[in-house]
């Protein structure tokens, strides 16, 4: 069953052939199938409220998500021209979750249609998405990645409601033991300032050098002789001079102050949560990007301040060296895939099994070698250690030469369940243009190969990065069915606290990260949590590479701050 909710003028809201008002959508919803595909045009629009209302959805269909993606899909033949004006359903950006969350009152924050702006029609649009899909001959891989984008979006939405635990006191501690206390505004931390002070004394510059602004620190360097042209690290680490370890503690004092200083736990921390607005998709690989709050990139600093409930605890798991395991499915490549399965078969050190394998002789090369191979490396150890790789691995190397050609001509290349990247812009083909004129000199040729190369390298690792990303999209949502499945906890402290409805005493997701998850979950579950995500890892790599003998291992962690687990 696949119901459409379709928003109507005036508030209403058509579904499953009833009309209803967006207030008793939670209700028709939690008395339907709970195996309904609930079909909408934006998770982010409809699955807030009904989490608010402790309403869980099992499954989804995002057509915003499924739009883009088929839109640009080289196994899909859309009846629009590529070159056609964009559409409603290319413009529409997700709708954002912080007004939801900052607006609890307003229970579906999207607006609805209006006798003068129509809203899209989601039953044609959903009517058009199945014929595209059906007349592809790689139909199965392209509903998989559908599912599993709009099982994302789910995910997504949940861990927003959930939120990631975070003690404020803890973070507040951190920042003053590292920074000094907290300033009043517009003023420097007391060990910024003295770093400050010691930068100005350093170059022998006056005290009205700012070392916030780039273009007058780089200016007092120059005065001073020091022989620098970047505030690069390093740059600045091969430098011998005073200024050096000043500098450089003051730049990463100062990234912690801006990233996630006082200012960003005042605006992100609510209640004891950090809730980022994760962006599913929001890579052109695939991967995830975040609106505010930076939650792909917390430092290791601040991570002490992430604790779980009392009587809860932390799961976290991570893939090890997801993208090369990925290279060697895509490339049917067993021999590179026995290197990552280890003498028992159940999964071990890639890196170290490519040393076994007689290919090179330290782990550090073999890890070197291989982002050279995925990234288009080609200096230094890298280039040196690939010639290596690509005799001990020939169908691997191949792989990703050829998406890096098919990117250096022009073209495009396509992920295993259908991802397609976008072709190269205007100024791409300017240059490639510009090299075959008639009065076009060395310059122009050096530059239009610069840029095919360039555009060469973000193919090659498209293709990697992007069916990971894939991969990962399954892993987590099979995760997420098997936590529900666990049930509630029976250990009384499991119900108190602060997790909300639909979650309270159930094991949930709270982070993800490329190839990392966080499960918040009570303790008395931790084991069964981890046996669960372990058997989600496995199940992600039969729905996309079937019975090839790839194995993808986790590194796991319990603990109850996520401190402690890294």
């Amino acid at each position: 069953m696949q119901p459409v909710v379709v928003p109507e003028p005036g508030g209403s809201v058509r579904v499953a052939g009833r009309r209803v008002t967006v207030g008793e959508l939670a209700s028709v919803i939690a008395s339907a199938d709970p195996a309904s595909r609930w079909t909408w045009d934006d998770t982010n629009r409809w699955y807030p409220a009904l989490l608010a209302a402790g309403v869980r959805v099992e499954r989804a269909y995002d057509l915003r998500l499924a739009h883009r993606i088929l839109r640009r899909s080289a196994l899909a033949t859309w009846p629009e021209p590529d070159d056609a004006e964009p559409g409603s359903w290319d413009t529409r950006p997700p709708a954002p979750l912080t007004s939801v969350r900052d607006e609890p009152a307003m229970l579906f924050p999207a607006p609805g249609p209006t006798d003068d702006v129509p809203e899209p029609d989601p039953v044609a649009e959903l009517a058009l998405q199945d014929a595209v899909v059906a007349g592809s001959a790689a139909a199965g891989r392209l509903r998989l990645l559908l599912a599993a984008e709009s099982a994302g979006a789910l995910a997504a939405v949940e861990m927003f409601h959930a939120g990631l635990p975070w003690l404020a006191d803890v973070h507040d501690a951190v920042l003053t033991e590292t920074l000094g206390p907290r300033p009043r505004l517009g003023e420097r931390p007391a060990r910024l300032e003295e770093l400050a002070h010691h930068i100005r004394a350093a170059l022998g510059a006056p005290a009205t050098l700012n070392p916030d602004s780039p273009r007058d620190l780089l200016r007092a360097i120059e005065r001073a002789g020091v022989g620098a042209r970047s505030l690069r690290k390093w740059e600045l680490e091969r430098l011998d001079h005073p200024v050096v370890e000043p500098l450089l503690e003051y730049k990463s004092l100062y990234r912690l102050l801006t990233a996630n200083g006082w200012a960003w736990l005042d605006a992100w921390v609510r209640d004891g949560r950090f809730r980022s607005e994760y962006v599913v998709g929001g890579v052109v690989t695939g991967r995830w990007a975040s609106s505010g709050g930076g939650a792909l990139q917390l430092p290791k600093s601040v991570r002490r301040a992430v604790v779980a409930d009392p009587g809860w605890t932390f799961v976290v798991a991570d893939a090890a060296q997801l993208e090369p395991r990925v290279l060697a499915a895509m490339a049917g490549d067993e021999v590179m895939a026995a290197a990552g399965r280890g003498p028992d078969g159940r999964g071990a050190d890639m890196y170290e099994g490519i040393v076994a394998s007689g290919a090179v002789p330290t782990r550090e090369l073999a890890k070197v070698g291989m982002l050279g191979a995925m990234y288009g490396g080609t200096t230094g150890s890298s280039g040196q250690v690939l010639p290596r790789l690509a005799k001990a691995f020939p169908r691997s190397l191949a792989f990703v030469d050829e998406a890096a050609r098919a990117g250096e001509r022009g073209e495009i290349v396509t992920t295993h369940l259908g991802r397609s990247s976008p072709l190269p812009g205007a100024t791409w083909h300017e240059a490639q243009s510009g090299a075959y004129q008639d009065d076009a000199g060395d310059d122009d040729v050096a530059k239009a190969r610069s840029y095919a190369r360039s555009w060469g390298r973000f193919t090659r690792n498209f293709v990697v990065q992007g069916t990971a990303a894939e991969w990962a999209l399954c892993w987590l949502a099979s995760i997420r069915r098997r936590l529900w499945a666990l049930g509630v906890s029976s250990a009384p402290e499991a119900s108190a606290g602060p997790v909300p409805v639909p979650f309270a005493g159930r094991p949930h997701l709270v982070f993800f990260v490329h190839d990392e998850i966080v499960v918040h979950t009570p303790a008395d579950l931790a084991d069964a949590v981890a046996a669960e995500v372990q058997a989600a890892a496995a199940e992600a790599g039969r729905l996309l590479f079937g019975d090839f003998p790839v194995q993808f291992p986790l590194s796991f962690a319990v603990a109850a701050s996520y401190a402690d687990a890294k």
